[in-house]
């Protein structure tokens, strides 16, 4: 179903000619239902916010909030959900400048991931789709959404610039336990510029926090619980290999394999440089409180270092004032 608040219809005529109307709707359009997705990608130009209410999101089906008008306002309500089917995703995938998107009070993006988890992740098993794609977003915000038990990697942030994102909770704690969740990354960061990551509360089964590529990347005051702690890379074997100026500050990683992580691909080309964790408070980690890995294979290490963090950088790699607890 989809309402719109105001509609504005201009026609021009000419003679005895009638040119084909213009519309312009700027008002707020809500998108309810299992017609969510079909709508929403039929009238999201005509909007100027949304309001996404108890949508049901076909399977195979992205509820897609692409190129949207500049300024645009996307709030979710009540809770969205996914139909069943084994693909990549993802699920939903917003871009454009001047985004709000917000989650409303008690609202919640339900994944079911339960019906994917096989414990394999992207490594085999069943298809299972990505969450969030939040990619061309530039100059933007998202605010206080809360995300369920995602059947693999949460958002992916992926050439965006001067974007924001605030009070996000992600509970995978579901997925905990064998044969369940894996590579529930909550942000994987690629390509990206001017991001900040603030609040956040994160359980799940993988990197809390991973940044593949990119520069002047803050991370501050959020909690990861559960999953590999918060990651430079791996880096290593994409188009972009480049890690520049990151800071992790004042978060607290707990009940996690790793604390402060970081990995480069072995064999592969790059450059990490600029590296900060700050203020950081590690607790119940099970492997490593702080590990910098130059031979990351995925599944494990080979070994044999490569260089992609040269010993230069090395200074610029500040870990402390740190408080931590390993088991």
């Amino acid at each position: 179903m989809v309402q719109f608040s105001s509609l504005a219809v201009a026609a021009l005529l000419s003679g005895a000619a009638i040119a084909a109307p213009t519309i312009q709707e700027r008002g707020s359009c809500t998108f309810s239902g299992s017609s969510a997705a079909a709508n929403v990608l039929k009238q999201k130009k005509s909007c100027s916010s949304i309001i996404i209410s108890n949508a049901v999101v076909p399977a195979g089906t992205t509820l897609d909030l692409t190129g949207l008008n500049a300024g645009t306002t996307v709030t979710f309500q009540g809770t969205t959900t996914f139909g069943y089917k084994e693909w990549t995703g993802p699920l939903v995938s917003v871009s454009g400048d001047k985004l709000t998107v917000i989650g409303a009070s008690g609202s919640v993006l339900d994944g079911q991931g339960s019906r994917w988890w096989d414990g394999k992740g992207t490594n085999g098993g069943k298809k299972k789709p990505k969450f969030f794609y939040a990619h061309k977003m530039t100059n933007s915000k998202i605010q206080n959404i809360k995300i369920k038990d995602s059947p693999v990697q949460i958002f992916s942030i992926n050439n965006a610039k001067q974007l924001t994102l605030t009070g996000v909770t992600v509970d995978n704690s579901a997925g905990d336990g064998e044969n369940k969740g894996h590579n529930t990354d909550a942000f994987d960061i690629g390509s990206s510029s001017g991001i900040t990551i603030s609040g956040a509360n994160i359980h799940n089964q993988d990197d809390c926090v991973a940044v593949n590529s990119g520069s002047d990347i803050t991370v501050t005051g959020s909690t990861c619980t559960g999953g590999h702690g918060l990651s430079i890379g791996s880096v290593g074997g994409r188009d972009d290999n480049t890690v520049s100026n990151v800071k992790f500050t004042n978060n607290k990683v707990t009940n996690s394999q790793n604390g402060l992580r970081i990995k480069t691909v072995y064999g592969a080309t790059g450059k990490v440089s600029g590296i900060e964790y700050t203020g950081n408070t590690l607790s119940g980690i099970s492997k490593y409180g702080v590990v910098i890995e130059q031979d990351y294979e995925n599944g494990s290490p080979t070994g044999k270092p490569t260089n992609i963090i040269p010993n230069t950088a090395l200074p610029f790699i500040t870990a402390l004032p740190l408080s931590a607890s390993c088991d």
